[in-house]
């Protein structure tokens, strides 16, 4: 294959949104291009701002992308730092580029709005409280005192290493002391939990923990089985390949007997 290195003009037929900006913030002086004149994809992308309605970049928007990608990138606490819904968008619209496509062609034009509003419900959980979900708990349950189980769990979450989805299923048991709490609760802080960027087994840690803490449980137990797309559709392509973690306290942990009997149940889902 042939490569060209053609200057930019700045008088050319190529749209403002189309240029890459150098480390400046200023188009760059040449572009690389193969035997048919198609743009071959820049090695560095700098900060790129969403355009302006006459497709102009807006110098502001570059100043806001930077300031807050310095921020992020500082030491110190992260927690209140989020970056706007435009320039969510933005960066979108940055990776639909560097994958080789057009961002402004029919089918993509609104796609950064897509996926933002696709963000806002896979990554909900960090808009959420488990503790919450678990603050109102019943103590009127005529003594009982055995297994509480909840089983098939649907769990669907993303890989915080690739931002892939895995998908699968939690069961969750837990021996109560002196209260109990609704079953859906349980349900809603694995959603919690999994609406967030995740490992499996801090997944799994998480929500015994929580689960433990709210009710001061006797004994926690938990099981995930998950096929994670990371493995399936890159790397070593290995499809249908699950994962199990689990996560035991108190008298589940002690006892073998508990252990077993959690185990079995699980088995029959």
């Amino acid at each position: 294959m042939v490569f060209h290195i053609t200057p930019y003009s700045h008088n050319s037929d190529v749209p403002a949104q189309h240029l890459w900006l150098n480390r400046a913030g200023r188009p760059p002086k040449y572009r690389c291009v193969n035997s048919t004149g198609r743009a071959l994809r820049p090695k560095f992308i700098g900060s790129t701002p969403s355009p302006e309605p006459d497709g102009a970049y807006s110098m502001d928007a570059i100043s806001t992308d930077r300031t807050t990608l310095r921020a992020l990138n500082e030491p110190g606490d992260k927690k209140n730092i989020r970056p706007s819904r435009k320039e969510a968008e933005s960066a979108v619209r940055t990776l639909l580029a560097w994958a080789g496509d057009n961002p402004d062609r029919e089918g993509l034009k609104d796609t950064p709005k897509r996926v933002v509003k696709a963000f806002d419900e896979w990554f909900s959980g960090y808009d959420a409280d488990p503790e919450a979900a678990l603050a109102r708990t019943f103590e009127e349950v005529s003594g009982y005192d055995d297994i509480v189980m909840l089983r098939d769990i649907d769990v669907e979450s993303h890989c915080e290493h690739h931002m892939a989805p895995f998908l699968g299923r939690a069961h969750i048991a837990y021996l109560p002391s002196d209260r109990v709490v609704g079953i859906s609760k349980i349900a809603r802080v694995v959603e919690i939990y999994a609406k967030r960027l995740q490992t499996q087994e801090t997944m799994t840690a998480q929500i015994a923990e929580a689960i433990d803490k709210a009710l001061n449980a006797r004994g926690v137990a938990v099981m995930i089985d998950a096929v994670h797309q990371c493995m399936t559709t890159r790397g070593v392509h290995h499809p249908n390949v699950g994962t199990i973690t689990t996560r035991f306290t108190g008298a589940f942990k002690d006892s073998d007997e508990l252990r077993t009997r959690f185990l079995r149940l699980a088995e029959r889902a």
